[in-house]
């Protein structure tokens, strides 16, 4: 919005200095952006007498000029002729800088000296053209500065609102918000309206089929109007705030919108068939050209305004070119409307048209302003045009909008900003804005407010107000009490950097992919129909039909991402990814969202290399990972189960990781029917681990004990047993009798051959033992060891070889 200090005067007694009043704004919420002071420096042009014109001796085109500027009497040549002797002029003295930079200094000019110029109103930035030097009214001082003679020096302030701010798109607005903080009262113009003998409705009709958009619509006709320029006031009011003049009637509209902040549109009455006004949305596909000259093709949402036969306007937008003000236009409808703000932002959004009108109806205006807007347009044509006002205001209003209404509680106020207002403070702020204040009880107070301030709708609006207008300087400056929390990250998160850290260290790269996956991904999963993993959570609304359900496994979008780097030929990935998935859950509105980790490998073991070993990863690769996992949370006591595997894992090169009975998670190679599915061109290693359940009943910290004082010895057991036992079994058992002398146990041979039974294979251990207190002898070896074959043999039934 852009106002200027002489025209705000007009409406507020102040006598702060610009420099004071930016300040003053910018305090009030109105953010002063640009305060530019007009023809700042041009006080060297003067208002000077012509006293005598005579011929430059030695030019035919050019005049000698004798010059008063009230001090001394100056020679000046000029070339205009459209003046004389006794005319009062602008004088730009010696050492004047006028517009463009052009200084003037002494010259002589054929031969005659010239000091200083007599200038026109385009050389003074006052006009675009001019045909001669300007001559000034005869009342006017000399020696006295043109600009300040002429009550052209200004400040223009240019003040950057938000959009809630609507009342202040306008000239009293602004002025409103001063007077409020500065104690005074608002001037506001008078609206006395010189009326005919004739009544508008006789004349003119409105219909308005569409109150939703248009709430309130009124009108008043003005007869016999003489088309012509604006007077220079007005001229100047609007290119004071960047605003060219077209004609009078329409001038007019345009200062009484930078004014009362309300758009006005004047149609010519003698282009409107039937000479009626209805208020409808267009049909589809309507064609309609507007006053610049563009043809838009509008929609049944767009509102327009019609006259008996075509649409006339696009309301709170643009006029049409079919209605406009010319030349030779004599009887005007004048049009001042509410419309809804959703409806003209729709409309000017879609068609990029944007103008001071749908900018101010955008955001909300006065709906009971309008009758003011229009009287004071109304009077202002009939002075400046001539014309004759015809008797009432047409105005349909099938639906009064209520003032809103407010309470505020002033300890709430108070508390707030801490402040200790008293009631009387309180409700003279409000007051001073112009809003009705009613005690409900003592410091509870219920608030009218103006239908110009349509953005306060809370009590907290109100405690703004209050803020505003006391000062936000005067809000006391206090510590804030604020507890000091350890920034130490909490313990599952703590966990999960673990879990990532150990990955990375592998050699791993984290990726991220959608929670949203296609349902067809369980097929390719070969999941039976009544896996768990297949009931999953549905979008009411998904953007495709790929990614309708929620995730149940990590595995789709992993398979996904290795598909994409096969096909740019990266063959070599370690991938993993740490998020949640989604498990409906029967007795919950809302499914269960376990975090998960889930890895791929895939290609060579270590990077390719001269002096590297060739070789792909492999099931002992994906299990070494996945026991770097667990040994990173310390866990020792895992269990690595072939059976029951998920169903899309190799069934023979797969298996369970447990813990306690607790399944932790699955590894082992992609079943080949799933890496035909997802066209992966080589074996995919897949682990997944269930982060809750790994990171549940951890085991206390490590115990670091020193290193053993005595020497260590070992004995080797080598037994037939059944295929299908797994040696974990073998392992267990010994270590679950205790001993306090069995210090390890491991695997180290697995045979199936000649020698070896159908459905058998041979298992050795060796069992280490050593003592914390002495060196074990051999007897006392034998002796243990003894014992723990025998309990082998009757618990497991095997066959000592």
């Amino acid at each position: 919005m852009i106002v200027t200090y002489n025209w705000l005067k007009e409406y507020v007694d102040m006598d702060v200095t610009p420099e004071a009043l930016a300040d003053l704004l910018t305090m009030l919420g109105l953010e002063v952006e640009r305060m530019e002071p007009l023809y700042e420096g041009m006080d060297e042009v003067v208002v000077a007498l012509v006293q005598e014109k005579a011929q430059h001796p030695n030019a035919d085109k050019l005049s000698l000029c004798t010059v008063n500027n009230g001090s001394e009497l100056l020679s000046v040549v000029c070339g205009a002729q459209n003046f004389k002797a006794g005319d009062k002029v602008a004088l730009a003295t010696v050492g004047a800088v006028l517009p463009g930079d052009f200084k003037i200094k002494k010259s002589k000019i054929r031969g005659e000296e010239s000091s200083g110029m007599l200038c026109s109103e385009k050389e003074l930035g006052l006009a675009d053209d001019s045909a001669g030097i300007m001559i000034l009214p005869q009342e006017l001082p000399l020696g006295t500065p043109v600009f300040s003679a002429l009550g052209l020096k200004d400040t223009v302030f240019e003040i950057g609102l938000t959009p809630n701010r609507a009342d202040c798109l306008s000239v009293i607005g602004v002025a409103r918000e001063i007077a409020a903080k500065l104690g005074k009262k608002v001037r506001y113009p008078g609206l006395q309206v010189p009326e005919g003998d004739v009544r508008a409705d006789a004349v003119a009709s409105v219909v308005v089929e569409d109150a939703q958009f248009c709430p309130r619509y009124t009108a008043r006709y003005i007869s016999g109007c003489t088309i012509a320029p604006s007077p220079s006031w007005l001229i100047k009011r609007l290119q004071s705030v960047g605003m060219r003049s077209i004609n009078n009637v329409v001038d007019v509209t345009n200062y009484v919108l930078l004014e009362y902040g309300h758009p006005l549109h004047a149609f010519d009455f003698d282009l409107l068939a039937g000479g009626c006004i209805v208020v409808r949305r267009s049909a589809q596909g309507e064609e309609f050209s507007t006053l610049d000259g563009q043809k838009r093709m509008l929609q049944s949402s767009d509102l327009t305004i019609r006259d008996g036969e075509k649409a006339v306007a696009l309301a709170g937008i643009m006029g049409g070119g079919n209605s406009e003000i010319g030349d030779n236009t004599v009887n005007v409808l004048l049009e001042s409307a509410y419309f809804a703000p959703s409806a003209i932002r729709k409309t000017s959004k879609r068609l990029g048209l944007h103008t001071e009108s749908s900018h101010r109806f955008e955001r909300g205006t006065d709906v009971n302003q309008l009758v003011k807007a229009l009287n004071r347009a109304a009077s202002l044509i009939a002075e400046l045009a001539g014309g004759t006002v015809a008797r009432g205001v047409i105005d349909v209003y099938p639906h009064e909008i209520p003032l809103k209404k407010v309470t505020v509680r002033l300890d709430k106020v108070n508390k707030l900003l801490g402040l200790s207002l008293s009631a009387s403070e309180v409700t003279g702020m409000f007051a001073s804005l112009e809003f009705g204040v009613e005690t409900v009880e003592p410091g509870v107070y219920q608030i009218t407010v103006p239908s110009f301030r349509v953005d306060i709708e809370r009590e907290i609006d109100l405690i703004e107000e209050v803020a505003r207008l006391n000062g936000f300087d005067k809000i006391p400056v206090t510590m804030p009490l604020a507890r000091v929390f350890s920034d130490r990250a909490p313990l599952p998160q703590r966990l999960e950097i673990t879990l990532r850290n150990t990955l990375v260290s592998e050699g791993f790269n984290e990726v991220i992919n959608f929670s949203f996956i296609s349902p067809e991904v369980f097929d390719k999963l070969l999941l039976p129909a009544d896996h768990v993993l297949r009931q999953s959570v549905r979008l009411l609304n998904p953007i495709v039909e790929e990614q309708s359900v929620m995730r149940t496994t990590l595995l789709p979008g992993l398979l996904d991402t290795a598909m994409r780097n096969f096909s740019f030929r990266t063959m070599n990935l370690r991938i993993f990814e740490l998020r949640r998935i989604y498990l409906p859950h029967p007795e919950k509105e809302l499914p269960d969202e376990p975090v998960v980790a889930g890895g791929i490998l895939a290609g060579r073991r270590v990077p390719e290399g001269w002096n590297q070993a060739k070789g792909d990863v492999d099931f002992y690769d994906v299990k070494g990972i996945v026991e770097h996992v667990l040994s990173a949370f310390n866990i020792q006591d895992a269990v690595y189960d072939a059976s029951d595997t998920p169903p899309y894992l190799h069934p023979g090169r797969s298996c369970r990781v447990l813990r306690n009975g607790m399944m932790i998670g699955a590894m082992g190679e992609l079943h080949p029917t799933v890496q035909e599915n997802f066209a992966l061109e080589k074996p995919v290693y897949y682990f997944e681990l269930n982060f809750n359940n790994l990171v549940s009943r951890l085991p206390a910290a490590a115990v670091i004990t020193p290193p053993p004082r005595f020497p260590d010895t070992f004995r080797d057991i080598a037994m037939l047993v059944p295929d299908e036992m797994p040696s974990h079994d073998i392992t267990t058992c010994i270590s679950n009798m205790k001993s306090p002398h069995v210090q390890d146990v491991e695997v180290f041979d697995v045979y199936k051959g000649s020698s070896i039974a159908e459905g058998q294979k041979s298992i050795a251990v060796r069992v280490r033992y050593r003592s914390a207190e002495k060196t074990l002898t051999d007897e006392e070896v034998n002796r243990i060891h003894g014992s723990i074959v025998d309990k082998i043999v009757k618990k497991l039934n095997v066959n000592v070889r």
